[in-house]
Order: C-alpha cells, then sequence, then structure tokens
C-alpha cells in the first residue's frame, strides 16, 4: 500500500495544476474531440468538462463585453479557469510605456465577470520586441494589481532571445511577473524557479501521434508539474498544448490530465 501521506500530497497538488488548450472554436476538433452533432453553441460547455482550463485567442485580438465574459463564466463548471490573452494594443507598440490606456481598457472591459474563472492575464509581445530594461519596466508598472476586488496574476509572453537573461528575470520577478516556459524550437524557454505560478506552453505536438506527445515525454511533464505544486500550497501550474499539431491538442490535454491523477 502506498504512502498515504505522499498521496494526499499529490492529490492537492493535482488541483492545483490546470491543462487546456488555446480556444475551443477549431474545426478539426468537430471530428476527433467534440461528439458528433454537437451544436457550436455548446461546444465550450463540453470542452469546459473535458479539460481544466482554456487560454482565449480572441480576447487578443477582439474587444469582449462583460455578458460575454457572464455567459462563459455559467457555461462552464466550478474549478474551471480561463487564461486570458490580453488584447494586442498594449504590446505592440514601440514604447511600451504609452500602453496604459489600453492596458485599462482591456482589465475593465468585463474581464472580471468570470470571478473565480479568472485566471492568469497573458501579455504575448511580438517575436520581434527585444528587451530594454528600462522600457519594459515602464510597462510593467502599469499592469494593475486586481481588478473589482479580484485579484490579476499577469504572464508575460516574451518571443525574442534578448529576454533570455537573468536581468529580465529579475526584473519580471521584482514586479510579481510570470514569465511563459514554451516548449518550441521558435521561442526562448526562460525558466524562473521562484514564485508560486508556472506558466507552460507546449508546441511539439506531432500529428502522427493520437496523442501529440510521446507518453514517456507526458509523463515527464506530469512529474514535473507535480513537483513543482508540492513545494508550497500556493503553488499552481497552467500547461496548455498550442500550436504544433493543433488538430491532437485536445487528446493531448486529455491524455496529460489522466496521467496527472
Amino acid at each position: 500500500m502506498g504512502d498515504p501521506t505522499s498521496q494526499d500530497s499529490v492529490a492537492s497538488s493535482h488541483r492545483r495544476i490546470r491543462v487546456g488548450v488555446g480556444g475551443w472554436t477549431y474545426e478539426p476538433w468537430r471530428s476527433n474531440f467534440f461528439p458528433s452533432g454537437l451544436a457550436r453553441s455548446k461546444e465550450l460547455q463540453y470542452a469546459s468538462r473535458q479539460l481544466t482550463a482554456i487560454e482565449v485567442n480572441g480576447t487578443y485580438y477582439s474587444t469582449f463585453k462583460p455578458p460575454t465574459f457572464a455567459k462563459w463564466r455559467d457555461e462552464t463548471p466550478d474549478g474551471f479557469v480561463f487564461s486570458l490573452k490580453a488584447n494586442r494594443f498594449a504590446t505592440n507598440r514601440r514604447e511600451l510605456g504609452t500602453a496604459g490606456e489600453s492596458i485599462q481598457r482591456f482589465v475593465g472591459s468585463g474581464i472580471s465577470e468570470l470571478g473565480s474563472k479568472l485566471g492568469p492575464i497573458v501579455w504575448q509581445f511580438m517575436p520581434t520586441k527585444q528587451f530594454d530594461p528600462a522600457d519594459f519596466e515602464a510597462f510593467l508598472a502599469l499592469l494593475p494589481a486586481q481588478v473589482d476586488g479580484l485579484k490579476l496574476r499577469h504572464v508575460l509572453d516574451v518571443r525574442h532571445p534578448s529576454f533570455d537573461t537573468p536581468a529580465y528575470v529579475d526584473l519580471a520577478r521584482r514586479y510579481d511577473c510570470t514569465t511563459v516556459h514554451t516548449d518550441s524550437e521558435k521561442f526562448p524557454s526562460i525558466v524562473d524557479a521562484q514564485g508560486d505560478l508556472a506558466y507552460i506552453r507546449l508546441m511539439r505536438s506531432e500529428a502522427e501521434r493520437e496523442t501529440g506527445y510521446p507518453p514517456e515525454v507526458l509523463d515527464q511533464w506530469a512529474q514535473g508539474a507535480h513537483a513543482w505544486a508540492a513545494k508550497g500550497p500556493a503553488r499552481e501550474a497552467f500547461i496548455y498544448f498550442i500550436n504544433g499539431a493543433k488538430e491532437r491538442a485536445p487528446a493531448a490535454a486529455m491524455e496529460l490530465i489522466r496521467r496527472l491523477a
């Protein structure tokens, strides 16, 4: 018989590890993820009961209103969480310190309607955006700590190799921001072992594999996620299967959830 204390620890850490995909509308998923004949209006309802989180990409390109966030909240089960990509107008600019109005417009657009289902806010930067300490700190200083009484957690998706430096990691940590750790050949895989939040984007899914990633690699990610969460009761991890062979993302996410359990 296993150690009950160890089993309780794993169960506790599992609840703090969320796994999902990017969005919930993708045509190939209608033949390999969603049940045949499922109405498009029911896709979020179904996906949120197979996964434990979804990263919303639409908020990067468009502005949504409070009723939409409230609808997402009501269609998903207790414990489900959305990561939201902040609008691109805040990050796609030459001088990041001028982003204040765009940041406030996004934060004030109604995201608080998600309530406890509001997860990390992801600020995605262009792959050509290089690390300029003064410019980047001016941006970080603009990020609000809360909205309508909800604490905000900010995640930085930086994609230029110049960010892979201790100076950047120290700066992000000083402003209590998490950096995306990307499993990809295209973008830097920045590691920050401190802090309570890990945000991981897995982008190497292979079309010829039913679950995207090899079983032994999924085991490694599951073990690593448990080890991360076990280091403190406040630690959380968000793991998203995104890009790569996108048609395999839901199967990969569900398989990882199974292995975590």
